[in-house]
């Protein structure tokens, strides 16, 4: 345990976001006398820039779509059913804000003491905090030099844009531009063209049609969704189609083609080897990714490893540096909160000397995107499994089949999972249809366990739930499914 003056810790965490926050709790509740800072709020970018407002924009596009189909359930709506965007805006305020004043009441239930103010390395284990005023005015209360046992930096990641486009927060944006209380983005646009088919992109490509604009996607890969399944990104690439999202995939186009007007952006693109056209609409999205924040954090006082801005660690988050250790965004993995979170409590349980702490495993890591249809998976794809030269067994059932799925409405999409033909045992799980985000987890219990699809498809599921689906593609591994 720490002792000595009040600057000394057993822990010292810099970065308040979901991986900074997880294992500052999980330190204190092992124990140590631990210091949390940050020169933002806690919660960091999946709280108040990331996953938190975007799926409660989401969740307001879900309404609207289900009551503009509201007769198909029997139900009518007297007048139009309109949009008023800067209530969504409100709402997602609010709900961001009262999960901020949750995570304020976790510090002090875990007698983590919170430091608001820029921190940088000096060494390993010695931290410099230039502390905000109390207006919050970077570097206006002083500063700190904190000792520590352990130091583990969560610095996390920013918005990037693509050579050549430079965001002006109104015409050419960011999701940070569409997440912050700014007039410039206030209104819903019209139209929308979004660069990048990952997460980001696709998920506000799917928001901006279900409130009612019109949607255009380009993606330099040659899927969109490009790090699942392919038969997922096919499947996706579909419904977008069928719901008349435009999709470009191997998309092309000069920078120097975009060009901000008053009313508009316009850039030239299409697809590789093809022809090449203008298109237009009132916002540019800009979704290629994030950069890490590794710079100014005096990570050169160490003998930490940093390789085109990411952190080297273990499988257990240590840095080549003795006692200081690394998570979230900066090591690279799948750059996901709940990834960072799981990365956090590793590295205190193996800083505490915790004999049974396993390595991190990203392939057991679940990943989420919360566009209509959802799509969620964990484990190997099809395609990582030829890479590997496994030899497997596949099934797939569709969503079509499940009874709950039929009743709810929403029923395109497939369950797909993977196991290996000789020990059974489940090597991948790949979800796209409704509520995928929520019916992944039993997927992520079944690797963490090294369960068969056998296991599983013995498992009772409840009926009638959308659950069912994952029972009935284990059974469809060995051909013995049920009701499809």
């Amino acid at each position: 345990m720490a002792v000595g003056s009040s600057n000394d810790f057993d822990l010292v965490v810099i970065g308040a976001g979901t991986g900074g926050y997880a294992a500052a709790f999980r330190g204190a509740q092992l124990g140590l006398r631990v210091a949390l800072v940050d020169e933002g709020k806690i919660g960091g970018t999946c709280l108040h820039r990331g996953c938190i407002p975007t799926k409660a924009m989401l969740e307001s596009a879900a309404v609207h779509h289900r009551v503009a189909h509201a007769r198909d359930y029997g139900i009518v709506v007297a007048g139009e059913v309109t949009v008023d965007y800067g209530a969504i805006a409100k709402r997602r305020d609010q709900v961001v804000n009262r999960m901020w004043k949750g995570l304020g009441s976790l510090v002090k239930k875990n007698n983590v003491e919170w430091i608001a103010g820029r921190a940088r390395l000096e060494g390993g284990t010695k931290v410099r905090v230039q502390l905000a005023g109390e207006d919050g005015t970077p570097g206006a209360g002083g500063e700190r030099l904190l000792s520590a046992t352990d130091v583990v930096l969560a610095t996390g990641s920013r918005v990037k844009s693509l050579p050549g486009i430079v965001p002006d927060g109104r015409r050419i944006v960011t999701s940070d531009d569409l997440l912050r209380s700014d007039p410039a983005t206030a209104t819903l646009p019209r139209s929308v063209i979004v660069i990048g088919a990952g997460a980001v992109g696709l998920e506000f490509a799917s928001l901006y049609f279900d409130l009612g604009a019109s949607v255009t996607v380009l993606e330099y890969l040659p899927a969109i969704a490009p790090l699942e399944d392919r038969e997922v990104s096919r499947e996706l690439e579909r419904s977008y189609t069928r719901r008349g999202i435009k999709v470009v995939t191997n998309a092309r186009f000069d920078a120097a083609s975009v060009v901000a007007g008053e009313h508009d952006v316009r850039l030239t693109v299409g697809p590789e080897g093809g022809e090449a056209t203008e298109i237009s609409a009132e916002m540019l999205l800009v979704a290629a990714g994030r950069a890490t924040n590794t710079e100014d954090v005096g990570l050169e006082t160490t003998a930490a490893v940093v390789d085109r801005g990411i952190v080297k660690v273990d499988g257990h988050m240590r840095t080549a540096e003795p006692h200081l250790y690394a998570i979230g965004d900066i090591v690279g993995g799948l750059q996901l909160a709940h990834t960072a979170a799981h990365e956090g409590i590793i590295a205190v349980h193996t800083m505490t000397g915790d004999a049974d702490v396993h390595a991190m495993d990203y392939v057991k890591q679940p990943k989420a995107t919360y566009c209509r249809p959802e799509i969620a998976s964990v484990g190997l794809t099809e395609q990582g499994c030829e890479a590997k030269g496994l030899d497997v067994k596949i099934a797939k059932i569709p969503f079509q089949a499940i009874g709950k799925a039929i009743i709810g409405g929403e029923y395109e999409g497939f369950t797909k999972i993977i196991s290996d033909k000789v020990t059974d045992e489940i090597l991948g799980i790949h979800i796209i249809g409704p509520h995928a985000t929520d019916l992944i987890a039993e997927g992520s219990l079944a690797l963490q366990l090294e369960a068969t699809a056998w296991e599983l498809g013995a498992t009772t599921h409840a009926h009638p739930t959308l659950s069912e689906i994952i029972g009935e593609t284990a059974m469809a591994v060995s051909g013995q499914a049920i009701n499809f």
